[in-house]
């Protein structure tokens, strides 16, 4: 009976994001998170759980709790710029997996906001590993259109969404393809007849026919694509080949409202002065480096550092890439590309550019860049402290804030490490002892 209480009790404070803390973090290899260098000896000062102040000769105010960095690297929290996390926990089991919905007769309207499961296993393990934020967006079923993605944090708590029908998530290309009935032309016509059936309901909500299972679009999925023909929202859009992007901005120049971003991207580098002119930022799959398909066929890990030369805003994401779990890996791939830039003939990024990448540019991508991304102030509080460059694949951080609230580190993996790093009789579970 006591451990039924403690239980119940645990689970009833932890549902509750605990109180933010003034905290005032000193002696810090800083980084902004904007692509600036690194600032020794700075200060980051939080507030209310937001960012008040960051830099060098930075006033502690009174009272505040005080962190010694020691030296080592302060950076925002990581922005996972694609990721299912908190929607699949086994892919293969479907009550556990919330990405998509084949048999559906919903698509655009279907929101991932209410299927989020703070307790799902990666978000702790991602958490402790640096991610503090993550867009996180539905898989596609019977539509080219997905559904409503939101932006979440990663805290300790029960209330784990950001900001919910952050982005409208649709297929193109080969995946949109066979979503449309077998064809890159069906899935352009299924396109443009949803949007000119979304414009119809926007003219008179009260006159749209709604033909249910019967229809392309019901009027939940009308009702739900009215802010991305505004622009209030934006359109996540995967899309790999170079013939493929061309026609996501043609589509641009047709519906002038829409505000595309596009996800993977692997053959942006060949059309890249295109997508810089139109101002349509990506975000791309870093280690698309051998064609997986016959959409990606002129893959290359050059791909980013191509696109960044070129003028496109391009943050890093995971679509397609164990990306319901290993949102992490997103530090690895931001230093793969500062490798690049040391091997001949590749394109790169310096440190700079490659963090920013996984903090401040995904979130510039979906419309949030003053909200999260960066330590510049007014921004949440979500702060990483590391034992040493977090762009090396060894390093790991000691402390993690999340809106200025302090985040456990402890995850099911650590706990098992710790379990049976060194195994006595006594600490194996019944089925293993005599």
């Amino acid at each position: 009976m006591k451990r039924l209480i403690l239980s119940a009790l645990f689970l009833s404070t932890a549902a509750l994001p605990a109180a933010a803390q003034n905290i005032v973090i000193t002696n810090a290899k800083l980084v902004i998170g904007d692509g600036s260098a690194p600032v020794e000896g700075g200060t980051v000062v939080v507030q209310n759980g937001r960012v008040v102040a960051a830099g060098r000769g930075v006033a502690a105010p009174a009272g505040a709790r005080t962190v010694d960095a020691g030296g080592r690297f302060v950076t925002p929290g990581i922005v996972a710029g694609f990721t299912r996390l908190g929607i699949v926990e086994v892919d293969g089991v479907g009550p556990t997996n919330d990405a998509g919905a084949s048999a559906s007769v919903f698509n655009a309207a279907l929101d991932v906001a209410g299927a989020v499961n703070p307790r799902a296993t990666p978000i702790a393990i991602n958490r402790s590993e640096g991610v503090t934020r993550a867009v996180v967006a539905p898989d596609n079923g019977g539509s080219i259109f997905a559904g409503q993605g939101a932006v979440i944090d990663l805290g300790n708590d029960m209330d784990a969404v950001t900001r919910p029908r952050a982005f409208q998530f649709m297929e193109w290309g080969e995946a949109g393809a066979r979503a449309a009935g077998g064809s890159r032309p069906a899935a352009f016509a299924m396109f443009r007849n949803a949007l000119f059936e979304a414009q119809g309901y926007g003219r008179n909500p009260a006159s749209f026919a709604d033909r249910g299972k019967d229809a392309l679009l019901t009027r939940a999925d009308a009702q739900a694509l009215q802010p991305v023909l505004s622009g209030q929202v934006p359109l996540l859009i995967h899309v790999e080949r170079a013939s493929d992007i061309l026609g996501v901005l043609a589509l641009k120049r047709e519906f002038a409202g829409l505000r595309p971003v596009l996800v993977g991207a692997t053959e942006g580098w060949t059309v890249a002065r295109e997508i810089a002119a139109a101002g349509v930022p990506v975000i791309a799959s870093a280690l698309a480096d051998l064609p997986a398909s016959f959409e990606q066929l002129a893959a290359t890990q050059s791909n980013i550092g191509r696109m960044k030369a070129a003028g496109v805003t391009v943050a890093i994401g995971m679509i397609n890439d164990d990306e319901a779990r290993q949102a992490r890996l997103v530090k690895q791939y931001a230093g793969n590309l500062v490798a690049l830039s040391k091997i001949p003939g590749a394109a790169g990024l310096d440190w700079d550019a490659a963090f920013a990448t996984i903090s401040s540019l995904p979130a510039q991508a979906l419309g949030m860049g003053s909200d999260i991304g960066s330590l510049a102030p007014g921004r949440r509080g979500d702060v990483v402290i590391w034992d040493g460059d977090p762009l090396e694949i060894g390093s790991m951080p000691t402390q993690v804030f999340i809106d200025g609230v302090e985040q456990p580190l402890g995850n099911r993996q650590t706990r098992l490490r710790d379990r049976y790093l060194v195994p006595t009789e006594q600490g194996l579970p019944k089925a293993y002892q005599r």
